[in-house]
């Protein structure tokens, strides 16, 4: 038995940059399937999810270095630079506008009444296809907060860390994200009769 495998993340990491490529190679293995999902869940492209995951690890590697443990887990660490690298893909493919030229967050946060997830509700009657189109088609800041909370079931305080932005405004843009999915799911789930594709398989498209 490996006791390698038994290390959190830091202490991989910390191994990792004394030179230990076997603490590499868990941490690889640990954390490359929720970063390529990610990037796969916000870009659409298999190409740019693979890419954006080699160059997480490339990072790590050569910068490792930069991680905080006071600000965070190491795997937030690692979702926020996978953000970074998709955002600089996406903006150079010209497939979407920078952060923070769509809608702005007004900062409240939405009653409990109000946090009902479209995807819950409306995917039934939609297929993984529709479903992927309608979070690809949402405005950046808004599809990674469904990404990361919806999609990898991130809490709210990670997603804040990952962001870089204060709860509230995960909240707020959450709230924002769940009405314009809403909007874009309604007319299909109105036209067709209830069927099986609901979002935790809408979580399976990576």
């Amino acid at each position: 038995m490996n006791l390698k495998n038994d290390l959190n993340d830091f202490e991989l990491l910390r191994s990792m940059l004394a030179g230990d490529e076997e603490a590499l190679s868990i941490l690889y293995r640990r954390r490359q399937g929720s970063i390529y999902r990610f990037a796969l869940q916000m870009s659409g492209s298999k190409t740019i999810a693979e890419d954006v995951t080699q160059e997480v690890f490339l990072f790590l590697m050569r910068d490792g270095h930069l991680f905080d443990p006071a600000k965070g887990t190491v795997s937030a660490f690692l979702l926020g630079v996978a953000r970074n690298y998709v955002l600089r893909r996406l903006r150079v493919e010209q497939n979407l506008a920078p952060l923070g030229d769509e809608f702005e967050d007004d900062g409240a946060v939405p009653h409990p009444s109000t946090e009902i997830c479209p995807l819950d509700d409306l995917t039934r009657a939609e297929t993984i296809e529709s479903v992927r189109r309608a979070v690809l088609s949402l405005p950046s800041k808004y599809r990674e907060v469904v990404v990361l909370c919806e999609l990898q079931d991130i809490s709210y305080g990670e997603t804040a860390e990952i962001l870089g932005c204060a709860i509230g405004t995960v909240r707020s843009r959450l709230h924002r994200a769940r009405a314009l999915l809403l909007a874009k799911l309604r007319p299909a789930a109105e036209a067709e009769d209830a069927g099986s594709a609901a979002v935790k398989s809408a979580r399976c498209f990576a």
